[in-house]
Parts: C-alpha cells; structure tokens; sequence
C-alpha cells in the first residue's frame, strides 16, 4: 500500500470512529423519561403490555435426524462357514419373533452334529454303565469304589454332551431339533436362522448362492416402535436443557422427550448432539428422515420475554418503553435469544411492568425529538 493510500485508509477509520463515538455519545445523552399525554397515547394506537419473565413462549428450531435406537437394532450374521441356501424375507418387510429369515447350508455344522451324535451314544452308554454298576453294589456283588468310577464317566459323558448341545445352539439351530437330532441319529445339511425380534428387514447384505465366512453379517432387522431424534445443536448455543424436555417436530402431530446432550464436539461440522426420544406416533416419522424440530430457548437468568415489535434500537443498542406517570421510559436492554416474533432480553426490567408492544416507532421519533428540543 503507497503513502497516499495509507493516508486515505487512515481518514476513512479516523472518520467511522468519529461517526461511531458521536452515535455512542448522542445515545448516551438523551434523556431516557420523555413525556406522551394520554390523549396522543390512545390517538397514535400504542399499545402496551405486562413484562413477563421467561414462561417457554420462545421456540428455537435446529435438524434433526431420525434414527433407530441401539438396543432396538439386531444384526444376523452367519453363526459357521457356509453357502447362503434360501432368502426367505425379502426387505423392508415385516417380521415377528419367530420368522425364518435365511438358510444356511455348511459343512461345519455337520461336524458339529457328528460330535452330537458321539457324544450322546456314550452318555448314554456311561448312564446305563452307572446304572448297572449301582445295581451290583446293592447287591454286595462289587466294591464301592467301581460305582464311583461309574458316576464319574457318567458325569463326564453329559458334560461332553453339554457342550456338543451348545455348540449347536451357537450355531442358530433350535433345541427342538438339536433334540431331534439325538434322538433319530439323522443329521441336516442346513440351519435356518429367524428372528428373535418383532421389526422390519431394513437391509439384506447377500444373496443366494454366496459363500459366507463365520460371523459375516447376513441381514438387519430395526424395531420402527422405538425411534430417537438426534438434534444437531451449534457448539456455540446453550445447552441448558435438562433431561425431560419435550420437543416438537414441525409439521407432524409428533412430540419427544430430550435423554441427554453429547459432550463431543464434531471437528468438521462444530455441532454437538442433543437426543430426544419419540413418545407415540413413531409411524409418522421414518428412520433416517432428516427434520425440523422446535423446542423452548434454554433458560438465561434475569431475562425477559418481550414481543420483537416491543424492542427499538438506537445504533447498536436496543431500548423497550417502559409506561410511566408522565409517559414513557427508553430503557436500553440486551437481546440475548430471538426466535420468531418473541425476543428474551436481559435489562433492568421488573415484572409486571407495562412496557410498549405496538407504536413503538412513534415511541422511538418522539424520544428522539424529546432529546433535540432540549
């Protein structure tokens, strides 16, 4: 930048300083009483109002995204190793505890049935064992000692039993026909998983004929009764909003209760997240629908709720009317939330105070003319 640059640069902020502090110093020295008779009052249709302190009247409104809650979400996945024989759901449809949901066929399940089937010929073996073994003690043929040993393999062959049983519950067969199988010695080539939840198929991740690993995630079933509302929040807003706190969304007959605020702040976006619970009505909301929700401005000590036509501002400064005996009082006050056509101002204002809500503007010439009469 050359000298004669420099030069105008400086004039120009020496100059909105001086315009600056003049405004600041006209402000200061008005007077804030002014009179207005009662006659020119009900003539010019200015109206006024009690002060009210903070009574929920200021709404705020921030996105939110609806979405499932956790507990209420249930992942299928391949219990073995195995070909994806038969899809037996098809997606976005609706499911009950109990519907078979996919076919698994797998050579590892048949390993496991063999060690069933082992393992119950020879409990059943050392049972019959045991048996014989006490029969004999009672009748002083053999020592104690040998139905001991009895009981023991007895105890030992159920507990290799056990564990072939729950190895195949691990991998989603029913204890129906686990029993099944013991009992008629007839292994399967297949499982069939179902659900163990009431909801909807929301995504399906195979299709028939894939070979899948153990463990490898086949479908997802959602709960749509139970949804949450996560509330995008500004990190620079106030998160006063105790737990309990209904919240509406816009446009729908749909209300929720706020659970908690999360104290992690998003790098890239700066938001925090608020969360609410739907109460009722979850039909008339989708997951992953983004909305628009409104809930009361966050409670700010020593403030006041006060109509957006009751506030005039002089410069940077904002003033409300306040009645006297002899007419009005500019009292100047800070706007601290605004939402719609309610503002919450901080000032020193007192309950029960009739402050001007309509004629504001010829509340705020006749101030400005009171000060240059004088």
């Amino acid at each position: 930048m050359n000298k004669r640059n420099l030069r105008f640069h400086s004039y120009v902020c020496a100059v909105a300083m001086a315009c600056a502090f003049t405004a600041t110093a006209q402000a200061a020295n008005r007077p804030l009483k002014f009179t207005v008779p009662d006659s020119q009052i009900q003539a010019l249709g200015i109206q006024t109002a009690p002060l009210q302190s903070q009574n929920g009247l200021i709404k705020v409104r921030f996105p939110a995204e609806v979405v499932v809650p956790t507990t209420a979400k249930q992942v299928v996945s391949s219990p073995v190793a195995g070909l994806v024989a038969q899809l037996l759901v098809q997606q976005n449809q609706t499911v009950r505890p109990g519907t078979p949901l996919v076919r698994i066929a797998s050579p590892q399940l048949g390993q496991l049935q063999l060690q069933l089937l082992q393992a119950t010929a020879r409990a059943r073996l050392a049972r019959q064992s045991a048996l014989r073994e006490q029969t004999l003690f009672d009748e002083g043929i053999i020592p104690q000692r040998r139905v001991q040993e009895a009981q023991a393999a007895l105890m030992e062959g159920e507990a290799v039993l056990n564990q072939a049983t729950a190895a195949l519950r691990l991998s989603g067969m029913s204890a129906a026909t686990i029993q099944h199988i013991a009992a008629t010695g007839k292994p399967q080539d297949s499982i069939t998983l179902a659900a163990t939840q009431a909801g909807i198929v929301t995504e399906i991740a195979v299709t028939p004929g894939q070979r899948v690993e153990a463990a490898a995630a086949l479908l997802h079933v959602a709960q749509t009764g139970s949804l949450w509302l996560d509330i995008q929040l500004p990190v620079s807003e106030n998160m006063n909003w105790p737990a309990g706190t209904m919240v509406k969304v816009l446009g729908r007959d749909v209300s929720a209760r706020i659970l908690s605020v999360s104290r992690i702040v998003s790098p890239s976006s700066q938001m925090v997240v608020l969360r609410a619970a739907v109460e009722g009505k979850t039909g008339l909301i989708r997951s992953g629908e983004v909305v628009t929700v409104e809930l009361p401005a966050a409670a700010i000590p020593d403030s006041w709720e006060v109509p957006l036509s009751g506030v005039a501002h002089d410069g940077n400064q904002a003033y409300v009317f306040v009645r006297t005996s002899q007419g009005f009082e500019a009292r100047p006050v800070k706007v601290v939330v605004s939402a719609g056509q309610r503002v919450r101002v901080q000032g020193s204002l007192t309950v029960g105070e009739q402050i001007a809500v309509s004629g504001v503007v010829v509340l705020k010439g006749a101030w400005l003319n009171a000060k240059e009469s004088k």
